[in-house]
């Protein structure tokens, strides 16, 4: 039986899931989290990653000093009434409108209607509750009865929500009427024509159908600019507010930053003090940085700077210091790709430690490299949200805004680092260059550019902007296909084994690779299993596995016959039986995927680039 207390998520789930602004289903409550200037600073222990820190604050300001993880507290169990079990996430109770399970009363939680029964020792039995119900006939026996938050809230493209406005939906807009509200089914299934509202007043009555799609939006007000993890509202908001379903997947999506951690000077003791310049920045002499160094060696904060010296130390801060920082533009990936492709790649950084194996036999057309990298740090930031649409849904100006975590601008953003290992694979050159020649190629890549462009039009977006390019598609496709037979051999579930794609050819680059690694939070290190497994003699079976079982697709003849023309989709031959995975680990959300473009497949014979194997 799991002991983790109700309420309780991980770390990086209030990155990825339930960040500021992001609800949580409770056992009989709903909360949403509270921006991060209502957090504990104290708490929340910094991480650092100069390289992440420099691109968060190109993209939210200057202002930003650090990164932090996530209030934490100091042991697993604790007194319920101690401080200690206070420590956490702040978060308040929302929506605000409850509906009594038994008789249907809509209403505030705080409009007296409803009582709050709170149960310090056994918090999942907190619960509102309206006391004395006597059903919806108001003829049985009064007792109280439960009440849950109601279903339907309001979301708008610029991050706010807001409550459903129940008064002015069942009346048609702004009335004096009094009355409370019911919410009762009509019918035997759930459908929203079957789910209606009425006022016990004037028994004015409405079904959840009129408050969706185009009638929805002649049936609801205008959007009040509400942040309810801010407690604020915001004046001018011209966006279109729309109904959706508490819990939904489109009411909150996260604005992430992602980073390896890898070297980027030549000399260890200069890397760590990059890494640590939070630590260093303010030592004035060698006696402070011998201290300094103490201190990080006792809390394990910086691990490899004890093998130096104050002096040595003082030296690579005053180093530092007149060196420059570049203002190129925010690359994230580039810096990574260098490292990975580098004649001589690190073996004894810290957090990347990586060792050159041999392309497997058979792939040595295809594939110019291969890197086994025994220990990685990932380090994410969040940087914001937004509501209905995902932040990939556009590109620049034209993706949704993003909204705040905080009232002001932060001077610190939440973010998480976990460790793992991985699988670099470096394709050739050569042969790409020659496989997209072909005509085969690119007639899918006209056919996946079609549906690009049908995608974004229905979207009311610019057509042209944004579609990544063939290699990416193809590189993307491998990674699937190899992340999907990895997660039967390693170890690892196939949601904790994600990828980055490299693939950017513009301004004279010519990447060409992908990074199949794993980033587990719970674990200081790495289970060895997924490097083990990127030995030739593995990954050369592993590679054909991959490929001979993604030739035919269980879903075959549909899946190969799909045409992201027809329906405007952004993936061609895949679905998920045979090339999409979780989504926690695609970069793009199993978009821009074709089995076509790696091996033959039932429809297309021309367009494979690993034909020969």
């Amino acid at each position: 039986m799991s002991k983790t207390p109700v309420g309780e998520v991980r770390p990086s789930q209030l990155l990825w899931t339930y960040g500021p602004g992001a609800l949580i289903d409770l056992p009989n409550l709903s909360v949403v989290t509270m921006g991060i200037d209502r957090w504990e600073l104290g708490r929340c222990q910094p991480i650092q990653e100069a390289r992440l820190l420099t691109n968060v604050r190109r993209v939210l300001g200057d202002q930003v000093e650090s990164l932090r993880m996530p209030p934490l507290t100091d042991s697993d169990v604790v007194e319920p009434f101690s401080a200690e079990a206070l420590v956490g996430v702040p978060v308040k109770p929302f929506p605000r409108w409850m509906r009594c399970v038994k008789c249907g009363l809509l209403s505030p939680f705080d409009a007296g209607l409803f009582d709050l029964k709170a149960n310090r020792y056994r918090p999942e039995r907190t619960r509102f509750v309206h006391k004395g119900c006597t059903g919806s006939r108001g003829d049985q026996k009064p007792r109280d009865a439960d009440a849950v938050p109601a279903r339907f809230l309001l979301a708008c493209r610029e991050g706010h929500l807001d409550d459903f406005p129940w008064h002015w939906f069942v009346h048609g807009g702004p009335s004096g009427c009094k009355g409370t509200l019911r919410f009762f089914e009509s019918g035997a299934s759930l459908q929203t024509e079957n789910l209606w509202v009425r006022c016990d007043s004037c028994s004015a009555a409405k079904s959840m159908a009129q408050a969706f799609g185009q009638v929805g939006k002649d049936n609801l007000p205008g959007c009040r600019g509400r942040h309810p993890h801010l407690n604020r509202f915001e004046d001018g908001c011209a966006e279109v507010p729309r109904a959706i379903l508490l819990g939904a997947t489109n009411g909150w999506f996260p604005v992430t930053l992602s980073v390896l951690a890898i070297p980027q000077t030549g000399s260890p003791l200069a890397q760590l003090v990059a890494d640590g310049w939070t630590f260093f920045e303010d030592v004035e002499n060698a006696v402070e940085a011998a201290a300094v160094v103490k201190t990080l060696k006792k809390s394990a904060q910086l691990p490899g700077i004890d093998a130096f010296t104050g002096d040595q130390v003082w030296e690579a801060i005053k180093a530092h210091r007149g060196g420059t920082v570049g203002d190129e533009e925010l690359d994230l990936k580039g810096p990574e790709w260098d490292v990975l492709t580098s004649p001589k790649p690190p073996t004894d950084y810290p957090h990347f430690m990586s060792k050159k194996t041999d392309v497997p036999a058979g792939f040595e057309p295809y594939l110019s490299r291969v890197l086994l990298l025994e220990r990685l740090r990932e380090v994410n930031a969040l940087l914001g949200f937004t509501r209905v649409e995902s932040p990939n849904e556009g590109g620049g100006a034209e993706r949704a805004p993003r909204a705040p975590i905080g009232r002001t601008a932060p001077n610190w953003v939440p973010a998480t680092q976990v460790h793992g290992e991985g699988i670099f694979l470096q394709f050739s050159e050569e042969a790409l260059v020659n496989w997209a020649a072909g005509s085969g190629p690119r007639a899918q890549e006209a056919e996946l550019r079609r549906g690009h462009r049908g995608w974004r039009a229905r979207r009311g977006l610019d057509p042209d902007p944004g579609f990544p390019g063939l290699r990416f598609a193809l590189l993307h496709t491998i990674a699937h296909l190899l992340i999907r037979e990895l997660a039967l051999d390693c170890g690892y579930n196939a949601a904790s084994i994600r990828e980055r794609v490299y693939a950017d050819t513009e301004g004279g680059k010519s990447q060409a690779g992908i990074l199949i690694y794993t980033a587990a939070a719970d674990s200081d290190g790495t289970l060895g299993g997924l490097v083990d497994l990127g030995k030739p003699e593995n990954l050369g079976r592993l590679l054909r596995q991959a490929l001979d079982r993604a030739k035919v697709c269980a879903s075959d003849p549909l899946c190969a016959e799909h045409n992201p023309r027809t329906d405007a989709s952004l993936h061609a031959a895949s679905c998920h039986a045979c090339s999409f995975v979780s989504e926690t680990s695609c970069e793009c959300g199993n978009r821009y995927l074709d089995r076509t473009l790696v091996i033959p497949t039932l429809q297309v014979t021309d367009a494979a680039f690993f034909a020969g194997i």
